[in-house]
């Protein structure tokens, strides 16, 4: 039987942090490394251990013991398939809690937007997210950020109304009105034309791959719901629907917040 002796320092630093509740980002501040190597180490040390729930690695660090398994490719299969699972959950316990909030805001967008890109960095592994305005003829204005890094959020502030290029992942986006997922944004060549733009994505905020999500409001695009992650580590299908997720929830946040203001301006008339 594999025991936390089977693990190395760093293996059960984090599984003592997982089993008493931390979330992946939780553990990546902690040890100042990436969520998605927290789940790399997870994901060994459910094999290394044999289990295939929280609560069964709770049990195991605390000394208790389980049957032997007698085939590793079988216990890896579990471990993947346990900590595939916890995320699910995860996700769903997020997404209903979005829901909670916007049904409850009445009308106040700053922190319905708080949680809802605050949900989205979690879930889709991410450092910092920004809500983009759409003001048509591809002009747009950055409306809520969450995780950004302060000379970025800056310069976004101070350019207020603006117009990007053809080239860039918002123009791209307003074109094909489809989730655009740029591996490296220091990669493509616009990165060197000094796109103002596409160098403060990147030497400002640090970015390196990006997806930028439509908002749609029938068929109408209202803005751009976007992740950036600080390293090349490139969005797959999976993150890029959880985001797309997030996205058409808040165009309902938006479209509730509005409502609530055009009731709240006919009471005051009447």
């Amino acid at each position: 039987m594999q025991s936390e002796k089977s693990l190395s320092p760093r293996e059960l630093e984090i599984a003592r942090c997982y089993a008493h509740g931390e979330t992946y980002h939780a553990i990546a501040e902690r040890l100042h490394i990436a969520p998605s190597t927290v789940r790399t180490h997870l994901a060994a040390i459910y094999r290394k251990l044999e289990v295939s729930s929280k609560l069964e690695l709770h049990s195991r660090l605390e000394g208790k013991g389980r049957q032997q398994m007698n085939q590793s490719d079988h216990a890896a299969v579990i471990s993947e398939l346990a900590l595939s699972l916890e995320e699910a959950i995860g996700r769903e316990k997020a997404l209903s809690e979005v829901l909670r909030i916007i049904s409850r805001s009445r009308g106040d967008i700053d922190d319905v937007m708080a949680a809802i890109l605050g949900h989205a960095l979690i879930l889709c592994d991410a450092e910092f997210g920004i809500l983009f305005e759409y003001r048509r003829n591809r002009r747009f204005s950055a409306r809520f950020s969450r995780g950004i890094p302060a000379e970025f959020k800056d310069w976004l502030e101070a350019q207020g109304v603006f117009a990007v290029s053809a080239e860039t992942g918002l123009g791209r986006m307003e074109t094909v009105q489809d989730i655009i997922n740029i591996v490296d944004v220091r990669s493509e060549e616009l990165y060197r034309t000094e796109d103002p733009l596409r160098a403060a994505t990147a030497d400002l905020g640090g970015a390196r791959s990006f997806v930028a999500i439509p908002m749609l409001s029938g068929d109408s695009l209202v803005g751009a719901f976007t992740i950036y992650r600080q390293q090349v580590r490139p969005f797959n299908a999976q993150v890029t629907a959880l985001a797309q997720t997030f996205a058409d929830q808040s165009v309902i946040a938006l479209d509730n917040a509005r409502m609530i203001s055009e009731l709240r301006a006919v009471a005051q008339v009447e």
